[in-house]
């Protein structure tokens, strides 16, 4: 196949090109072309900007990655508007490309995150699940909508992610703390901690790709979410290093503001439709996905 994939230079992006890239003709969206080419190899189409093109009818497949980090600075007013709007504006804009094209692509994958479900205390949840109104559900209902404009053009596939655990994103902020015999629960430490292992991610977007039948919301988290002070703990296991030094909220209320409500509250997310289409989880519990990780 064709495919068209955006924030192909971030974490998740990277493993998904070295996967793909054997197999499929790779063309990516990137704001710095040069240095993603050094990055993700010569043998890619690269294009900076969806306004280079009017539709998408020889793209056989989109995957839509795209997005300011998260938790990349504290939430300012203007940073928040670039969250969104790194989300959003390209989402639309891939949707109307598929409304424009007399033969659309077959499919579009696109992300969102497991904050579509705001904070949701210690109940496990799946696709089903009722929203609590906050920022991260605010930024991904806008970003689903968006990307649902396409279903009457195409299969639209929403993965609402969880923690993902590679070389990169949010296990490298936690690993120094830990290292160091520092780490341990946030607050209380009872909110969850849905979390995927990095191939299963890169392979949920393969499956998804293949399977016609799949479309709609699927949660990318492994089938046993833990809370944070069991992630806390068995961390700390996988490191040889003690857990006892508990981060308290307020702390982190003062140091990150509103973001971080992000890491204080939490969700238990089940992976319903996924398991229901017969993905199988290559890691499905917690220490064998950090072991894996952490020894690579």
């Amino acid at each position: 196949m064709k495919i068209l994939i955006t924030g192909a230079s971030g974490f998740i992006g990277q493993q998904l090109v070295t996967h793909l890239a054997n197999q499929h003709e790779l063309v990516l969206l990137t704001r710095h072309p040069g240095s993603s080419r050094q990055l993700l190899g010569p043998q890619h189409q690269y294009l900076s900007t969806l306004d280079e093109i009017d539709n998408l009818n020889h793209i056989d497949a989109v995957i839509n990655l795209a997005g300011e980090p998260i938790v990349a600075k504290r939430w300012s007013a203007q940073q928040k508007q670039r969250i969104c709007d790194s989300r959003w504006n390209t989402t639309a804009k891939l949707s109307q490309l598929i409304l424009n094209s007399s033969n659309p692509p077959k499919v579009m994958i696109s992300g969102s995150a497991i904050g579509f479900y705001g904070r949701q205390g210690a109940i496990p949840i799946d696709e089903t699940a009722a929203p609590h109104p906050e920022f991260s559900h605010e930024i991904c209902q806008k970003w689903e909508r968006f990307a649902l404009e396409a279903a009457s053009k195409t299969r639209v596939c929403i993965l609402r992610t969880g923690i993902v655990l590679g070389h990169g994103g949010a296990l490298a902020k936690m690993l120094p703390p830990f290292k160091l015999g520092l780490g341990g629960p946030i607050g209380h430490g009872c909110q969850g901690m849905s979390w995927i292992h990095i191939q299963d991610m890169v392979a949920l977007i393969d499956f998804l790709l293949n399977h016609d039948e799949c479309e709609g919301i699927f949660n990318a988290t492994a089938p046993n979410p833990v809370s944070n002070a069991e992630f806390a703990t068995t961390l700390g296991r996988v490191l040889n290093r003690p857990t006892f030094i508990t981060t308290p909220a307020a702390m982190l209320r003062l140091a990150m503001g509103e973001m971080a409500e992000l890491l204080i509250e939490g969700q238990f997310v089940l992976p319903k439709h996924a398991l229901d289409a017969g993905f199988s989880f290559r890691f499905e519990r917690l220490e064998p996905a950090l072991r894996d990780v952490l020894a690579s």
